[in-house]
């Protein structure tokens, strides 16, 4: 997300919008699992945020990561990131270190891929007294204590989120996620997939609810992270109910894509502040910073990682409701919806299951679950009811797919934290608030101790 993104050259007619979306549609053989987990990096014994600096800084990490055989992202002198075979490793705004994981065939790949990269991260942070924790939001420190690292677009946004909503701050530098990005055939393959991804996406925020704690206390919520993005900016968040309506499709998702506000437009390694114009203006030529100038299919492609839906389209579809977690639960993600959406039968099944839920409904849902997770009534059940539904369509898709490992397992054990989790009705943060109120008694530096990578 954090990278300038390269996407072409000038845009001729509003066409080439909804062309570019559509040229990522693949035959269902073709299709990829890309993972992407932030973690929050912080210094043994303090638990202090690591700074971008020093001796013992991010940019210390990402320097020791290059023994692995990761090249360098620059912005001008900068170092913000690395890249490998297809995959990255980029700064979130508050130092949160991101793999962007490569598009892979199986999911056996996805946790191979996971735990490398996990495991040069632990063997580089040793090296700096840095440890890593995978949560949804940061447990201990403030937005003061936490510094903003040197990326152009991030002062950007910086100035721009309290503008918009009370939250965005904290979204940008207090907030992790897992999310898994997946193909699609066609427009229609896409809707479905898409209208799929919407309505189940707080069934994945409940199962991966994992941020409980804010500055070394409860705060109320199971997913923090989830509520955080109910007010960051209305304008490029939610749950997308015209996605429901008759004739959606890449023209239509394009649409609301030209009138959610910029914040940036990149050229010649800088990033020009263009808050609060929309991509519209910028398409008839009426940006006032480049006047005349006509956009290109690059600027398109970098105005569409600044929208942040639930689940958002570009060329391929991101499920992004989920908490940051521990190992198991980063392969679970990708798992989860790899079952659903690319099996045809699965992706039938869970679309019969959702298909005459309301906009109200959906809605409703998702602004109850990041408090009451798996407890969240539904009709006359609750979420921990539909969650064990929709996990079982889950594992018939991945069983169907038949992807064993030289073992001869195939997909479906990705799943079984999230059965757990189901069985006994307590997710990653209520099993945290368990351990901080019966065994750590109010200790906070028991979560680093016992939930670090």
């Amino acid at each position: 997300m954090s990278i300038p993104q390269e996407g072409g050259g000038p845009i001729e007619s509003r066409a080439q919008l909804a062309e570019f979306l559509e040229n990522g549609c693949k035959p269902a053989q073709s299709w990829r699992i890309g993972t992407e987990h932030e973690k929050f990096g912080y210094r043994l014994g303090t638990f202090e945020p690591l700074p971008y600096g020093g001796e013992k800084g991010i940019k210390t990490l990402l320097e020791g990561l290059q023994q692995f055989g990761w090249e360098p992202v620059r912005e001008g002198e900068t170092l913000i990131g690395l890249r490998l075979d297809g995959a990255s490793v980029s700064l979130e705004p508050g130092g949160q270190v991101e793999l962007s994981g490569a598009p892979l065939e199986v999911l056996h790949q996805t946790c191979d891929e996971v735990h490398t990269h996990l495991d040069q991260v632990e063997r580089v942070a040793k090296t700096i007294d840095a440890g890593f924790i995978g949560l949804g939001f940061s447990p201990n420190w403030s937005l003061e204590e936490t510094e903003t690292m040197p990326k152009g677009r991030y002062e950007i946004m910086k100035r721009y989120m309290p503008t918009v909503g009370s939250h965005g701050l904290d979204m940008m530098f207090r907030t992790c996620t897992v999310q898994v990005n997946l193909d699609f055939a066609s427009e229609a393959d896409m809707v479905k997939k898409f209208r799929v991804g919407l309505a189940l996406q707080p069934i994945a925020t409940a199962l991966f609810a994992n941020s409980p704690f804010t500055e070394n206390k409860p705060n109320g919520y199971l997913s923090y992270r989830s509520q955080i993005w109910l007010d960051t900016d209305p304008h490029r968040t939610g749950m997308l109910p015209f996605v429901f309506d008759d004739g959606f499709g890449f023209e239509q998702y394009v649409d609301y894509a030209l009138d959610v506000p910029m914040y940036f437009v990149y050229r010649n390694g800088k990033y020009i502040d263009v808050m609060g114009r929309s991509f519209r203006k910028f398409l008839d030529g009426e940006l006032e910073e480049l006047p005349g100038e006509v956009p290109t299919l690059s600027d398109w492609a970098d105005h569409l990682t600044t929208i942040f839906p639930e689940v958002r389209i570009k060329k391929f579809m991101e499920m992004r409701g989920a908490d940051g977690g521990p190992w198991r639960r980063l392969c679970a993600l990708p798992a989860f919806w790899v079952g659903l959406l690319y099996d045809q039968s699965s992706l039938d099944a869970a679309w019969d299951l959702v298909k005459d839920w309301t906009a109200e409904e959906r809605e409703e849902m998702r602004r109850q679950v990041p408090k009451t997770a798996l407890k969240t009534p539904f009709r006359n059940e609750t979420l921990q009811d539909i969650a064990g539904r929709v996990l079982h369509i889950a594992k018939a898709g991945l069983a169907a797919r038949a992807r064993k490992d030289r073992w001869g397992d195939d997909e479906t054990h990705f799943l079984n934290a999230l059965f757990s989790t189901v069985e006994s009705g307590e997710t990653p943060a209520d099993e945290l608030l368990r351990a901080y109120r019966e065994t750590w008694n109010g200790d906070m530096s028991r979560l680093f101790a016992e939930y670090s990578y």
